[in-house]
């Protein structure tokens, strides 16, 4: 049974789902499971014998006077403390593993999970949150299995080893010190819901933490170039205060709890020393068997403690059950689909998207067709829609209205793995993992053989700096690539598409973060990378779309104008708002300009010299 069936079974029963959830992680381990519950059933039998011998080892030292005794029990006694300390041992060593055990599965099964996430749940979840729950959640979980469950058996077996000798050795005083327990059951019980609710604020704040440090290691250029470090460090001292103060208030919950079975305690030891001196004087009760008894009721003191702690701990461990259910409960990417490999003519029909919770729609009532082979270009102000649109036709999200179709089938009738299999993206924002130069291109085609990857690397103009590197393709990049320029981690991603020779090219800005140097190389590997594909070019920057056979002005997610450059260059004013505002940065290019537009550049050009 997996995890999304173990949390779905026990949905319904909000009172004892989330134990029922702790029992069906640890059935794959039931064996080791049933050896710490037998362990701990031995280690309480041994602390209840201890008690129960106390009574005939003083009637043999002071009654029978048998001086054997003298040498007999401190060998029993140093035999039963090392088998208490071996299945003391055995027990917690037992439950450990568990609850590693337990652990690894979620973190495992989690990330699975995570990975086929639709982009709808990254939308609103933080990177930093998730990795608080897969790692300081999950963390408690294994305090839970390891401690507390274990806690439950073993101390609860022996409290019932200890209260049996107790009952045995003097039943009503037995009786009379046990009044006490009904109180502290209701104290817990009372201050372990009021800790479920402080402990998940507390995993939710710890998670602000991390969410904190995240954006500030993957920032730390931004951070710096801006001089934010007062800033971040403030925003990261006011979370970590929230944090240290919600942490404080379950500790005072968690030992007010403690204070309050101590008094308890207190006062059933006064019940038991007061009726017990009366039974012993009146001599109802004989001076071993009251040592017997006090001997269980001081050894039940310990175990005592612990179960009061048990379902405060209970209740942080639900506590992160709560946490991890909004990850295994998210609908995941839909799955199966017409598996077809796709050539690349692509239509939208009539589609309109709205972000989830968003008011207003990001594409309204698009309709345009791409032809197999051809190169088409998007060109649009930021926020026009055009990174929506791709996404639609990646498959990371669907239509609000109307419908893609690649090939004549509607995507949404197609495998996702299909339609990703046949796309290959260059972005703006590179992606690159802290691996090698060959793992990272690789990637585009995990099947690929060595030839093939040097081939791709070739073509995308990385083998001449990676020839320069010392260790070649073996080099480890680091973080997003942090050891390459712009270019050279730009040119891996063009390597990575050329080897995974898609049906459909995506240049989504793909040389806007380049200096002129970089872009020459770049657009040089780009050209090879477009031929004979079908191919989409998002950009703001005119220059890169010159080879376009078409171009679709998006404005405010609706299409102003389809059409080459010179018929739209005077008809869209978005288009001529781009060129305008290229014009006064420096970054136009003339080539791509209309004869007319080229020439009244060039007199506006002169007249201001003459100024």
């Amino acid at each position: 049974m997996n995890i999304d069936q173990i949390f779905l079974k026990n949905r319904s029963d909000k009172r004892i789902s989330d134990l029922l959830i702790f029992f069906d992680l640890s059935k794959p381990h039931l064996l080791r499971l049933i050896a710490a519950v037998l362990c701990g059933a031995v280690l309480a039998g041994i602390n209840g014998s201890i008690a129960w011998l106390v009574k005939p080892a003083l009637d043999y030292f002071f009654i029978h006077k048998t001086t054997f005794l003298l040498i007999v029990l401190p060998l029993g006694i140093i035999l039963l403390f090392f088998m208490r300390g071996a299945f003391t041992f055995l027990t917690n060593y037992l439950m450990a593993s568990i609850g590693a055990k337990i652990v690894k599965t979620l973190r495992k099964e989690i990330y699975e999970r995570l990975i086929f996430l639709p982009m709808s749940f990254y939308t609103k979840t933080s990177s930093g949150s998730v990795v608080s729950k897969v790692l300081n959640d999950l963390g408690i979980l294994h305090s839970t299995v390891a401690h507390t469950i274990k806690d439950f058996f073993v101390e609860g077996a022996t409290v019932l080893a200890l209260a049996i000798v107790a009952l045995t050795r003097c039943w009503d005083l037995a009786v009379l010190s046990f009044i006490v327990i009904p109180f502290m059951g209701y104290t817990i019980a009372k201050f372990g819901k009021l800790m479920r609710s402080t402990s998940l604020r507390t995993r939710k704040l710890i998670s602000q933490v991390t969410n904190i440090l995240n954006e500030s290691l993957v920032g730390m250029k931004v951070i710096k170039a801006f001089n934010m470090e007062n800033i971040m460090t403030k925003k990261h001292d006011g979370a970590l205060t929230e944090h240290y103060r919600n942490t404080m208030r379950e500790v005072r919950i968690d030992e007010f709890s403690r204070f309050m079975t101590e008094v308890f305690g207190g006062i059933g030891v006064a019940i038991i020393i007061l009726y017990g001196s009366y039974l012993v004087s009146s001599e109802k009760l004989t001076a071993s068997s009251f040592f017997s008894f006090t001997t269980a009721i001081l050894m039940m003191y310990t175990p005592v403690r612990r179960l009061s702690k048990v379902y405060n701990n209970f209740q942080q461990g639900s506590a992160v059950i709560e946490r991890i259910k909004g990850i295994i409960f998210e609908e995941r990417e839909r799955s199966g689909g017409i598996e077809k490999a796709l050539k690349g003519h692509i239509v939208f029909e009539n589609v309109s998207f709205r972000y989830p919770e968003a008011n207003d729609y990001a594409l309204r009532n698009l309709n345009f067709e791409i032809k197999e082979g051809e190169i088409f270009a998007i060109v649009g102000l930021s926020g026009a829609g055009k990174s929506t649109i791709i996404d639609i036709l990646a498959g990371f999200w669907s239509p609000t209205e109307g419908k893609v179709m690649i090939d004549g089938i509607n995507i949404n009738h197609l495998s996702l793995k299909s339609i990703r299999a046949s796309i290959g993206m260059v972005t703006q924002d590179v992606i690159l993992f802290n691996d090698t130069i060959r793992a990272n291109i690789i990637c585009g085609n995990p099947a690929a053989s060595e030839e093939e990857m040097l081939a791709a690397a070739k073509a995308a103009y990385v083998h001449e700096f990676v020839e320069e590197m010392p260790e070649g393709y073996d080099t480890f990049i680091g973080e997003r690539g942090i050891k390459l320029s712009g270019g050279q981690k730009q040119r891996i991603t063009i390597a990575r598409a050329i080897l995974k020779n898609p049906a459909i090219l995506i240049l989504d800005e793909a040389t806007s973060s380049l200096d002129s140097e970089h872009e020459q190389k770049v657009q040089q590997a780009l050209d090879r990378l477009m031929s004979e594909r079908t191919t989409i070019i998002i950009a703001h920057r005119l220059s890169t779309i010159k080879k376009a056979s078409r171009i679709m002005v998006i404005n405010k997610g609706m299409i102003e104008q389809i059409g080459t450059h010179e018929e739209i260059f005077s008809t869209s004013n978005t288009y001529r708002e781009l060129y305008q505002l290229q014009y006064k940065e420096g970054s136009y290019n003339l080539e791509i300009l209309p004869t007319s537009a080229t020439t009244s550049t060039k007199t506006t050009t002169r007249k201001a010299s003459t100024t």
